[in-house]
C-alpha cells in the first residue's frame, strides 16, 4: 500500500470514528458495539505507529494523551466570560423584562430559554475548523489552559463538521453525570477517601488534574450554549447560533426554547423546576438570553455580567428532622471528619439519614447539638448537609459536640497541622487508612510492586496479614495462598517483585512512605539533598525549608512524620527486611546534559515516564512537564499530546527515543 493510499485509509477510519463518537456521545444512538469501535481504534493506530509523520492533533488517538502536566498555562479570553446575574422570583424576571424594553425602547422581546447546567464553564477555540485551545472561565478575563483535559471528553469534536470562519470560539458547561459522581464517591468512601461535595465540585477538580488518564476515567460531558470571538457575522440571533452549533457537531442541550413573551419564560422555567430531577445531570436554575444578536450588543454590559442575560436560581428543597448522633470517620490520608447521623427524612427524591458536619469549626459556628432539631438541605441536590439548628425547639437536654483527641479507630493522638481546620490521625498503622496506604506504597511511582493491587491489599488488611506496609516484606509464599483467586505462579510472582523493590533508589521509599504534602519531586529532592532516610528522619524544618522546592508546611509535616513512635516503628521493619535506605550511586558519571531542559511526551519503549526523569536528572540535566521557550528537546514518544504541536511552534529541538539514547551514550 502506497503513501497516499495509507493517507486516504488513516483519514477513512478517522472520519469513522468520529461519526461514531458523535453517535454515541452526542446523538445517543450508537451505531457500533464496543468490539467493533476498539477494532477501529486499534487499526487507526497501526497505520499511526508506522508512519508517525501522519499524526494530527485532532486525530481520534490524541484525545487522551496520559500526560503529566506540571501546570496548567494561563491564556486571556479574546472576549470576557462575564457572570450573570441571578434572579430568585417571578417578579424578578419581570422586573428584568422591563429594563431591557426599556433600553431598547421596544414593547415585546423574544428571549431563548435554556437550562443552567451546574458546571465548570470552558471556551474551545477552533482554528480552520480544528481544535487548537480549550480553557477555563477563570477570572472571566483569562484561565487555564486545560486543552489535553477536554480532549478526554469524547462528545467535544476535535474538527467541526460544517465550514466555519477562520477563528471560531465556542462556549459551555462542562459536568459530570449523576451515575458517574455516584460511582466516584462509592468508591471515596469505600477507600476512605474525602467525598466529593456535588457533581460541580467533582468536575472542577476532574478539569484540575495534572494526569489526563486520570481524566478520562471521571467520565466528563458537556453542553456547548453559545459564542465568543468569532470572525464575521454569520448569525443573527442566539437562536440560530444553537442550530449552527448543532449541525457543526456540538452537543447543545435539548430543552432550550424560543420564548415570546416574559410569561412564556417565567411559564417554562416554572416548569423545569417540578422536573428538574428527571434530568441525569444537575441544573440549578434557567438562563435567560435576549434572543437577537443586535439587540444584545445594544444592551451591552457592566464591568461584570450582561444587560442582556440573566438567571434565575431555583431555591434549594429544605427540610426538618433530628440530628441524633454525631460520629467521627477517618479518611485515607488521616482527616477526621463528624457526621450527622439525622433521623431518616425524605429529601430531593431520597431518605437521607447521614449529613456532613466538615469540622469543628463550623459545629462551633452554627452552634449545633445532639438532640437539636436541625434543618438539612442538599448541596448542589446531591451531598446532604445540616444548614442550622432550629434552637426554638430546644429543651435543654441537647449536648455539645467536640472531636475527639484520639482517633475513633487506633486510638493515636491526633493533631492539627498548622493551616489547617482538619484533626488528623497520622498512625501507618491506623487500620482506617491502612488499605490506601499499601496500595499507595506499592504503586509504580513509589516501590513498585506489580501486583500488589487494590484486592490484594484489602484482602492482606481483612484477614491480618499485615498491619502496616512494613509487614509486606516478611509475607511467604504461603501465606500467600490464603488470598483468593491467588494461584501458586501469582504468589512466586508478587514475592519476587516484593524482593525486587527492596533495592529501589532513596526517592521511591521516601515518596511510598506516604508523607503527607510530599509528592514525588519533593521525594526526589529531599533524597538526593540528605542521601540516606535516617538523615532526613533527623533532619529540622529549618534546615528543610532552606531547600529551593521545601516550603514550611511541607518541612514541618516531614519532621512531624519522622518523629512520631509508630512511623519509627514501621521504618525499622524495613530496615531489618533489608529495604534499600541510601540513594544509589548515579547510574553513570556522565553528566552530558548538564544545564539541558528535557521534555517527554507520548509513551517510550525502554523507559518509564519517571525512569526516564530521573536518568536526564542523574546526568545534570532538568525534566518539566511543561514545554516553554526555555525547553531545549522534547523527547518524542508514541501517541504524542498537545506538547508536540507546542514544540513545533516555539522551535524546540524535537528527537526520538533513539536519539535520546544515542545522546547519553
Amino acid at each position: 500500500m502506497g503513501k497516499k493510499d495509507i493517507e486516504k485509509k488513516i483519514e477513512k477510519l478517522r472520519e469513522l470514528i468520529n461519526h461514531h463518537d458523535r453517535k454515541y456521545y452526542v446523538e445517543n444512538r450508537p451505531e457500533a458495539g464496543d468490539q467493533e469501535y476498539d477494532r477501529l481504534i486499534k487499526e487507526l493506530k497501526g497505520f499511526e505507529k508506522s508512519h508517525p509523520e501522519l499524526i494530527t492533533p485532532d486525530s481520534p488517538t490524541q484525545r487522551v494523551s496520559g500526560e503529566i502536566l506540571e501546570g496548567f498555562d494561563t491564556v486571556a479570553h479574546k472576549v470576557p466570560m462575564l457572570s450573570m446575574d441571578n434572579t430568585y422570583s417571578a417578579d424578578e424576571i419581570r422586573d428584568f423584562d422591563k429594563r431591557v424594553k426599556k433600553n431598547l425602547e421596544v414593547s415585546r422581546v423574544d428571549y431563548v430559554v435554556e437550562l443552567k447546567i451546574d458546571g465548570v464553564s470552558i471556551s474551545l477555540l477552533y482554528e480552520k475548523g480544528k481544535l487548537i485551545q480549550g480553557a477555563t472561565r477563570g477570572d472571566g478575563f483569562t484561565g487555564d489552559d486545560i486543552t489535553v483535559n477536554l480532549k478526554t471528553i469524547k462528545s467535544l469534536p476535535l474538527t467541526l463538521r460544517l465550514p466555519s470562519p477562520d477563528l471560531f470560539e465556542a462556549r459551555g458547561e462542562v459536568y459530570m453525570p449523576c451515575k458517574s459522581f455516584e460511582k466516584i464517591n462509592k468508591e471515596k468512601e469505600k477507600s476512605g477517601e474525602g467525598l466529593f461535595a456535588n457533581p460541580r465540585n467533582a468536575a472542577a477538580g476532574s478539569l484540575k488534574l495534572l494526569d489526563s488518564s486520570l481524566v478520562r476515567k471521571r467520565h466528563l460531558n458537556a453542553w456547548i450554549y453559545g459564542l465568543g470571538h468569532i470572525e464575521g457575522s454569520l448569525f443573527k440571533t442566539q437562536f440560530e447560533a444553537l442550530q449552527f452549533l448543532k449541525k457543526a457537531g456540538f452537543r447543545t442541550n435539548p430543552h432550550i426554547k424560543k420564548c415570546h413573551s416574559i410569561e412564556e419564560v417565567i411559564s417554562y422555567c416554572n416548569e423545569w423546576e417540578k422536573k428538574k430531577d428527571s434530568l441525569d445531570y444537575d441544573i440549578d436554575g434557567m438562563v435567560i438570553k435576549v434572543d437577537p444578536f443586535s439587540s444584545q450588543d445594544k444592551l451591552g454590559h457592566t464591568s461584570k455580567s450582561p444587560r442582556w442575560m440573566i438567571s434565575y436560581k431555583f431555591p434549594a428543597e429544605q427540610k426538618e428532622t433530628v440530628l441524633e448522633d454525631i460520629i467521627v470517620q477517618v479518611g485515607r490520608t488521616g482527616a477526621l471528619t463528624p457526621v450527622a447521623i439525622l433521623k431518616p427524612v425524605e429529601l430531593s427524591g431520597s431518605t437521607v439519614s447521614r449529613a456532613t458536619l466538615h469540622n469543628q469549626d463550623e459545629i462551633v459556628r452554627k452552634d449545633i447539638r445532639i438532640g437539636d432539631h436541625v434543618i438539612i438541605e442538599k448541596a448542589g441536590e446531591i451531598i446532604p448537609q445540616v444548614v442550622e439548628a432550629v434552637k426554638s425547639k430546644r429543651k435543654g437536654r441537647e449536648k455539645r459536640f467536640l472531636m475527639p483527641q484520639k482517633c475513633p479507630v487506633c486510638n493515636s493522638t491526633v493533631i492539627a497541622m498548622e493551616g489547617e481546620v482538619a484533626l488528623r490521625c497520622e498512625n501507618l498503622s491506623c487500620p482506617a487508612q491502612l488499605k490506601e496506604r499499601i496500595i499507595h506504597f506499592a504503586s509504580r511511582q513509589a516501590m513498585d510492586i506489580e501486583g500488589m493491587g487494590e484486592a490484594i491489599a484489602a484482602q492482606l488488611v481483612d484477614k491480618g496479614m499485615v498491619e502496616d506496609y512494613g509487614d509486606i516484606y516478611y509475607l511467604k509464599h504461603d501465606d500467600l495462598r490464603n488470598i483468593e483467586r491467588m494461584a501458586d505462579k501469582s504468589a512466586a510472582n508478587l514475592i519476587n517483585a516484593i524482593e525486587r523493590s527492596k533495592s529501589n533508589d532513596l526517592n521511591r521509599l521516601v515518596f511510598g512512605l506516604g508523607i503527607r504534602h510530599a509528592g514525588v519531586r519533593a521525594a526526589w529532592v529531599i533524597s538526593s539533598r540528605f542521601g540516606s532516610l535516617d538523615k532526613i528522619a533527623f533532619t529540622e524544618a529549618e534546615e528543610l525549608e532552606a531547600i529551593n522546592e521545601i516550603g514550611p508546611i511541607m518541612a514541618k509535616s516531614i519532621v512531624k512524620f519522622f518523629r512520631r513512635k509508630e512511623n519509627k516503628k514501621v521504618i525499622e521493619k524495613l530496615k531489618k527486611a533489608g529495604v534499600n535506605m541510601e540513594n544509589r550511586e548515579p547510574r553513570t558519571k556522565n553528566r552530558n546534559l548538564k544545564g539541558k531542559t528535557f521534555v517527554v511526551t507520548g509513551s517510550l519503549e525502554s523507559f518509564a515516564r519517571q525512569e526516564i526523569e530521573e536518568l536526564i536528572r542523574s546526568l545534570g540535566g532538568n525534566a518539566s512537564s511543561s514545554v516553554s521557550k526555555k525547553t531545549d528537546f522534547l523527547i518524542l514518544g508514541k501517541e504524542p499530546g498537545s506538547k508536540f504541536e507546542k514544540a513545533k511552534k516555539l522551535g524546540v529541538k524535537i528527537i526520538s527515543e533513539e536519539e535520546f539514547k544515542r545522546m547519553i551514550q
